[in-house]
């Protein structure tokens, strides 16, 4: 009997943990969406430099062969330095995007200066039960913060700190990602642009703007 009852509370125990942890991950992102809200569409201060910190987040299943496709058509003078962020475990993407930044720099201590590539922890592999995705999200969102606030991103493309540029991938023909849905109906994004006309019909805000690829 006294046996139950300790599993009984171990059981309680470990779901009031798991409990408290997402509630606090969920206030901390309360709290960072908040502070995009405040700050997003604030003039930038007088004798701010004509380049902007760029954060260019990076992903696999196509993700980061449509980001280099926009960035091409980007004046990289502008938008420098400039910041390359995939998972952890996505080893082709950090790879495909110093192949990106080889091809346009004209010096390499140009290049050297003008862009760095970082890692970051994955909230869910693909296949991860739900379960266990709760806690390497918490860790993801709280890597992810830390990130923000070390390189202070004037814009983030995938915040004039910060404006947020968010192009939907082209795969959404229908309907908007979630990430989409998210920026889109809480009024995050400061730009928000879709590849396919039938999105800015469902979507009057987005702005349409063909297929980048």
């Amino acid at each position: 009997m006294e046996e139950g009852c300790s599993c009984i509370y171990s059981r309680m125990a470990s779901r009031f943990s798991i409990g408290l942890l997402m509630i606090l991950a969920i206030v901390l992102l309360m709290v960072r969406v908040l502070y995009v809200i405040y700050r997003c569409g604030k003039p930038l201060p007088k004798g701010v430099s004509q380049s902007f910190t760029t954060l260019i987040v990076l992903g696999s299943g196509g993700h980061t062969a449509e980001m280099l496709s926009l960035l091409s058509v980007l004046r990289k003078d502008r938008f420098t330095p400039r910041f390359y962020i995939a998972a952890a475990t996505d080893n082709m993407s950090l790879q495909k995007a110093r192949s990106f930044e080889d091809s346009v720099a004209e010096k390499p201590a140009v290049k050297e200066a003008s862009s760095q590539f970082m890692q970051i922890y994955r909230s869910r592999e693909v296949g991860q039960s739900y379960v266990t995705s709760v806690w390497t999200t918490i860790v993801a969102i709280v890597h992810a913060l830390w990130l923000m606030i070390r390189i202070r991103p004037q814009v983030v493309l995938g915040i004039r700190w910060s404006s947020i540029f968010y192009v939907e991938s082209v795969a959404r023909v229908k309907k908007l990602s979630l990430s989409g849905v998210l920026l889109y109906k809480l009024r995050i994004a400061d730009q928000f642009f879709v590849q396919w006309p039938q999105l800015q019909n469902k979507y009057p805000r987005a702005h349409y703007v063909g297929c980048l690829m």
